[in-house]
């Protein structure tokens, strides 16, 4: 989000729209993905980047923070103040979002205390499934009119030094990037991140000066944030400085060093990554963010803040495919009722069945063999028992959905991926075997739909977020 002059001010865009701006360089997607993969596990009961059950985080020192934000598409919010962890948990339970922009260096910025920004701040909103967006604020295009801020030497504004090609204004945003760099790192902002510059946005695009020298700015940023292993991102106004980064793409100038992904403000109230001061092509597919709706009071969860809305569509957001127990197919179209007192003719249920026990440690890969045996019996027995549900030999829908969703409990909504979002999707499909459900790990709007239907057909308010107590109701069998 764009400087805050107070935090309960409403600011207004100069020009078109507000400016930030992002994009993900494919030679750190690997380690993105490296890093991204030591904390994903394959299903329902494994525990993902330290979240052990519902309301319960485990901050392991061995295990690394996740790359943030990394592969997402859905819904953000940014604010001037790091909000307590009790705000936070209030609005991942109940907002629509799931990506949170944080300003942690930048002499510039407004809101430059960040008392609540700590090391272990960061590593509980990401084990919760928070993606943070780290943002800087540094030195200024002299066209902004306000900076600088605190004064030339605290926070001097964009050198516009052109005798030596505006050298001078590289040098300023590689040491900006260094700085950022440091304070990710002492937050535990590992590399493979992305790290975003707030160039404010200004009403003049076509000013020579302060076109040459914020382009030479951000081209020094975005060196030496790559040369230190994390992402380069640039938040800017839709009209001013993502502007002038595209037309510098389209002429494919050479002397300027285009960011990896750009977060674009353009408060047009649209969810989307479009705005017609950009071209089509320019870091599509997946390189994209905007800042679609400015400074305004939203209340979730009884927790009211000031914040402007973000849409984000980075990286791919498609799930790595999954396989169980050798191969065994566990996603059915519908989970049938299996009676242990007749020879059962459904072999693919049942096996479906015994590796989902199996995953569970109560019955042996040796034991899936399509038979509803002696040995599953036993192990359904043991999974009713641990459950606290009445122990006998039919399995029936409330157990197949206690089964599916069993485990621990993220919270999950649009953009959530994974193994966890498949867990939930298999899970509505048995408790609505009447509807098609896409069992592909993707939190997308036709599973908020369904997870909304679901929530009102058991009583919950209507919203499309599988929360701790929407987990409870699942985990419960309740249909």
């Amino acid at each position: 989000m764009p400087a805050r002059f107070a935090a309960s001010s409403v600011r207004r865009p100069a020009g078109p729209a507000r400016p930030r701006s992002r994009s993900l360089r494919l030679g750190l997607c690997a380690l993105a993905a490296a890093v991204a993969a030591s904390l994903a596990n394959p299903l329902a009961g494994d525990v993902p980047s330290g979240t052990e059950a519902a309301g319960t985080v485990v901050l392991s020192a061995a295990r690394p923070n996740p790359v943030t934000p990394g592969n997402f598409t859905g819904y953000g919010f940014d604010q001037c103040e790091t909000q307590s962890q009790a705000r936070m948990d209030a609005w991942l339970e109940h907002s629509p979002f799931l990506a949170v922009g944080v300003y942690i260096s930048g002499a510039s910025r407004f809101c430059r205390t960040q008392r609540l920004l700590t090391p272990t701040w960061v590593r509980t909103q990401l084990a919760k499934g928070w993606r943070i967006l780290p943002i800087t604020l540094g030195p200024q295009s002299t066209c902004v009119g306000r900076f600088p801020r605190y004064g030339a030497k605290i926070d001097p504004t964009i050198s516009n030094r052109s005798v030596d090609g505006y050298i001078s204004a590289r040098r300023q945003g590689r040491r900006e990037a260094v700085d950022a760099v440091g304070a990710a790192q002492a937050l535990g902002i590992v590399p493979g991140s992305t790290l975003w510059y707030d160039l404010e946005g200004w009403s003049n695009h076509k000013n020579a000066t302060c076109r040459e020298s914020s382009l030479s700015f951000l081209s020094g940023w975005t060196e030496k944030v790559r040369d230190l292993g994390y992402v380069s991102g640039v938040y800017s106004s839709a009209g001013s400085g993502m502007k002038i980064l595209d037309d510098a793409r389209a002429q494919r100038r050479k002397d300027v060093v285009l960011p990896d992904q750009i977060w674009i403000a353009r408060w047009d109230l649209k969810a989307n990554t479009s705005t017609s001061y950009l071209r089509a092509d320019g870091w599509l597919p997946g390189g994209r963010m905007k800042q679609y709706q400015g400074g305004h009071d939203e209340t979730w969860g009884g927790v009211r803040i000031n914040i402007d809305r973000n849409y984000l569509d980075l990286g791919d957001s498609t799930p790595a495919p999954e396989k169980q127990c050798g191969g065994i197919k566990v996603d059915l179209r519908t989970y049938p009722r299996i009676v242990a007192s007749t020879r059962d003719t459904r072999p693919q249920a049942v096996q479906a069945l015994q590796c989902l026990l199996s995953r569970k440690g109560l019955l042996p890969l040796s034991a899936i063999t399509g038979t509803y045996d002696a040995r599953t019996r036993t192990a359904v027995a043991a999974w009713q028992t641990k459950r606290g549900f009445p122990v006998g030999p039919t399995w029936n829908t409330r157990y197949w959905m206690s089964l599916l969703s069993g485990g621990n409990t993220p919270v999950l909504k649009i953009g959530s991926r994974g193994a966890y979002v498949r867990r939930v999707q298999r899970t509505l499909q048995a408790a609505t075997p009447s509807v098609r459900i896409t069992v592909d790990g993707i939190y997308d709007a036709e599973t908020a739909r369904q997870v909304k239907a679901y929530r009102q057909k058991v009583g919950m308010s209507p919203a499309g977020i599988t929360s701790t107590a929407t987990w409870a109701r699942l985990q419960a069998g309740r249909y």
